[in-house]
């Protein structure tokens, strides 16, 4: 007999859920985007051949949109990302397509691409795509500054490991589902 995930549950709950249309402050928006190009030029900067493809790209904007969510980004002449001016027109733009938060973390943590509309410059769409095909944070180095070589170590192993449990699970449950009950 097939198991059904809690998440398919969780996700129809959520999505029958009616709730408010809820806007976070603007001091938060703009503090939420800050911190994610300063974490983005710090992955960036970790590789040096991502910079290279970057400074060809210099001036360029791409917006995202992820339902009400939007941000901006020109690459800068240094080979790194710096938020655009909200007038700059976008040379490309991103929009996810999946609106659940809990299918794009289900497929996320499967290690799959979320779908993804992409409208303008093919040039610049595959510069992106090969920064999100090989630049990779290292989490273990950042922690191994913070707290030691050892537990940085342990503590990513662990993590690893988790993650690698919950990719099982949800393959094995994916499968399961899609073979439909058995007798």
């Amino acid at each position: 007999m097939a198991t059904q995930s809690p998440f398919s549950l969780l996700e129809g709950f959520l999505q029958n859920l009616p709730l408010p249309a809820i806007e976070p402050p603007a001091w938060v928006v703009d503090e939420v985007q800050r911190r994610i190009v300063l974490l983005l030029n710090h992955i960036l900067m970790q590789e040096s051949e991502a910079m290279a493809r970057l400074v060809r790209q210099k001036n360029r904007v791409v917006q995202m949109h992820w339902r009400a969510f939007s941000i901006k980004l020109v690459a800068t002449p240094a080979g790194l990302l710096d938020r655009a001016t909200d007038g700059a027109k976008p040379d490309l733009v991103l929009a996810l397509t999946e609106a659940s938060p809990l299918v794009l973390a289900q497929s996320a943590l499967r290690g799959d691409k979320p779908a993804v509309r992409i409208e303008g410059d093919v040039q610049l769409a595959a510069e992106l795509n090969w920064l999100t095909d090989h630049v990779r944070w290292d989490i273990e180095e950042d922690l191994a500054r913070v707290m030691g070589d050892a537990p940085a170590h342990t503590l990513s192993q662990a993590a690893l490991s988790a993650t690698q449990a919950l990719r099982q699970f949800l393959r094995t449950n994916r499968a399961a589902g899609s073979s439909g009950p058995t007798p």
